[in-house]
């Protein structure tokens, strides 16, 4: 058995824990793996000879979007793809020059979590909810050294969760995963999956699901936790922010095959092939001005229909009309530093956003209210005991006063669990406010009863993170976007023609009326249900995480759209969003939101340009920059946010704040939004936040 060192994980500063090297031999090597499943309607090959390697103390990101057959590759490698469909598995996959997939699965087995550990997308679904959290990583240390003792068990667990940043270990130890946060969650994850030291450490989609400050902890923990075991590390990610900070190399898969791989400086500086240019282009970006992004035309091509050419050449910008793209697939071949797969390798740099990009202009932020909020508040009780009685309350939104123009967008920021959702809801009485008042048009919602109260809420319509949950999947789309419609009463003629109509503003056909959400990608999925939000012609549309589930190329067809409609329609939005890039990208005015109340507010341009409030600082220095020219060591944003049940004085982000923690003023007087700098920030010490 292979365990970790003692002591806590070194910080970035320190030496490099010492790795033996194997010069010639990688720690990981996948050798012309293909994967195939068998479908009602035919096979499809979703990882088509693919080959790459990594060595000890390396990291490889790969990149690509969903369904390229980035998880598929590693999955199959280890031997984890359920049996069920699995039509074809053929190639190599070794760790320490043994073959994985030519194991008995008994000892495939053995291997797995001793040599080799996966830290997976959804850290709530990897853990076992009905066993405490110190069990299942004692678990994963006794299943390989079956002398382990409970007793010395128990020891290792809680020096692996003092390693990976977890207070109070020895309390946590005997918690639930539920009583666990999504970042602490990750966190012991990462602790099951160093707790052997492997040689190999897989890392699929680590911080999707995590807010930018949670996200910026667990990076930084990966990278200490890598460099303390010295193992090889896959990085599967769609954020290419992530892969400019994290790794040394990177694979671009498109359509189940590398296109392109090479040194990240290379790939983002000088990239070969132009689907790895077009989804650099795609990004939203802080250190660009604010513009249309360069989508990717179309969808990735269906797998079950191979053709002879270059899968991408349908959305290629540079070879998608020329015959040899069309006709003849391109091999994988030596460039340079690394590999690419293209007839027209190296024209691809020209697709990049330029430096002088013309910005988009703000809106004016005199327009007319179309919302004004006032005082909101929302307190949940919180119940227990047979008798359900109330032993505390919760202040999810506390005080929030808000106004959003005509034709302008807000955008409201924050981490998970500060109340953006709980007051996007509010706004529409999906959830009763306890105080203040909104004002819709003028009249006030929270007065409006029967008629006048489906009339106000025809006037703000919502769209959800997740459109495939949002819409009947017993409907037709077209029936799922009339839906708003039918509920006013419109007759189905009109409907049909204004459905049909939406559809085509929002990039769908009319044809596509008629079938159900299955068919459909998450993109697509997500523009009918814009569709249904601005049937009834609203003057605000709500907009909770709506491109958070989406990759990087749709999320900038469906950001593109949404200013488009809004230029054409006068529609006013409110994007709430964890993703600040986005936000910077659509908003005019900013609100950042924090343990229900906001802390700062006020032009978007000028709180991105010099933010005036310690935590608005914090969640900018967070964000990953998508060049690795400019890779830097990033400070996290310590610790979680204060339980919403205690009573607090002073401000509540004293406990994490590196201006007020130690200030009298700060513990003893909540500050109040003040203006500093042309826009409204609550601070005591707004003036020093450099």
């Amino acid at each position: 058995m292979r365990v970790a060192g003692s002591g806590r994980l070194r910080p970035a500063t320190a030496e490099p824990h010492p790795v033996e090297e194997h010069p010639g031999e990688p720690a990981l090597r996948i050798d012309d793996l293909v994967v195939e499943f068998a479908t009602p309607a035919g096979t499809v090959r979703a990882v088509d000879h693919v080959t790459y390697q990594v060595a000890r103390g390396e990291t490889l990101a790969v990149v690509g979007e969903t369904g390229s057959g980035k998880s598929v590759t590693v999955l199959a490698a280890l031997g984890l793809l359920s049996a069920g469909n699995v039509h074809r598995v053929s190639g190599r996959a070794e760790v320490g020059g043994q073959d994985l997939l030519a194991l008995p699965a008994r000892e495939r087995r053995t291997r797995l979590g001793a040599d080799v550990a996966m830290i997976f997308q959804d850290p709530m679904s990897a853990l076992d909810p009905v066993q405490r959290v110190g069990d299942q990583i004692a678990e994963a240390l006794r299943a390989h050294d079956r002398a382990l003792t409970a007793r010395t068990a128990r020891a290792r667990v809680l020096e692996l969760l003092t390693q990976v940043g977890v207070p109070q270990p020895e309390i946590r130890y005997d918690q639930y995963p539920h009583q666990f946060s999504g970042g602490m969650c990750q966190r012991v994850v990462i602790a099951m999956a160093i707790a052997n030291r492997p040689t190999v450490l897989i890392a699929d989609e680590p911080t999707t699901a995590l807010d930018v400050s949670v996200q910026a902890q667990i990076l930084e923990l990966l990278r200490l936790a890598a460099r303390e075991t010295g193992a090889a590390t896959v990085l599967i990610t769609h954020d290419l922010g992530v892969v400019a900070e994290m790794a040394d190399r990177a694979a671009v898969m498109y359509a189940g095959r590398i296109v392109e791989t090479a040194p990240v400086a290379r790939i983002f500086g000088r990239p070969q092939h132009p689907y790895t240019a077009s989804l650099l282009a795609s990004l939203p970006r802080l250190d660009q001005p604010r513009g249309r992004l360069r989508a990717i035309p179309g969808q990735p091509p269906d797998l079950r229909e191979r053709s002879a050419g270059c899968a991408f050449a349908p959305r290629c910008p540079i070879g998608g009309d020329l015959p040899e793209c069309r006709t003849e697939r391109p091999l994988l071949v030596p460039r340079d530093d690394g590999a690419v797969a293209c007839h027209h390798a190296g024209q691809a740099v020209t697709l990049l956003p330029q430096p002088g990009a013309r910005p988009s202009a703000a809106r004016p932020d005199d327009a007319p209210a179309v919302v004004e909020v006032a005082g909101l508040a929302k307190v949940f009780p919180i119940r227990r005991g047979l008798l359900a009685r109330t032993v505390a309350t919760a202040r999810a939104v506390d005080g929030v006063d808000l106004r959003i123009g005509q034709g302008s967008t807000l955008g409201l920021v924050g981490e998970s669990g500060c109340g953006k959702s709980t007051l996007a809801r509010s706004l529409i009485r999906l959830l009763e406010p306890t105080a203040g008042s909104i004002r819709i048009d003028g009249a006030d919602l929270l007065r409006a009863n029967g008629r006048q109260l489906r009339r106000l809420r025809q006037r703000v319509q919502m769209v959800y993170q997740d459109p495939y949950s949002s819409l009947n999947p017993r409907l037709s789309v077209g029936d799922n976007a009339a839906e708003p419609l039918r509920l006013a009463g419109v007759p189905r003629t009109e409907r049909r023609r204004t459905v049909l109509e939406l559809f085509e503003k929002v990039g769908l056909r009319p044809e596509h009326a008629d079938r159900l959400p299955a068919e459909f990608s998450g993109g697509q999925r997500q523009r009918v249900a814009i569709a249904r939000a601005l049937a009834p012609g609203p003057a605000l549309v709500i907009f909770d995480e709506p491109v958070s589930a989406l990759d990087v190329s749709v999320q900038a067809q469906v950001l593109n759209l949404l200013r488009d409609l809004q230029d054409e329609t006068g529609v006013a939005y409110l994007f709430v969003s964890h993703d600040l890039s986005v936000v910077r990208q659509m908003a005019d005015t900013v609100a950042v939101m924090y343990l229900g109340a906001i802390v700062e507010t006020g032009a978007a341009g000028q709180l991105y340009r010099r933010p005036r409030h310690p935590y608005t600082r914090a969640l900018l220095d967070s964000i990953p920059v998508p060049d690795p020219s400019v890779r830097r060591s990033r400070v996290p944003l310590t610790g979680d946010p204060p339980d919403p049940t205690a009573a607090t004085t002073g401000c509540r982000f004293r406990s994490r704040c590196p201006l007020g923690r130690d200030r009298a003023a700060c513990a003893d007087r909540t500050p109040e939004l003040r203006q500093v700098d042309g826009r409204w920030t609550a601070c005591h010490f707004a003036e020093e936040v450099a």
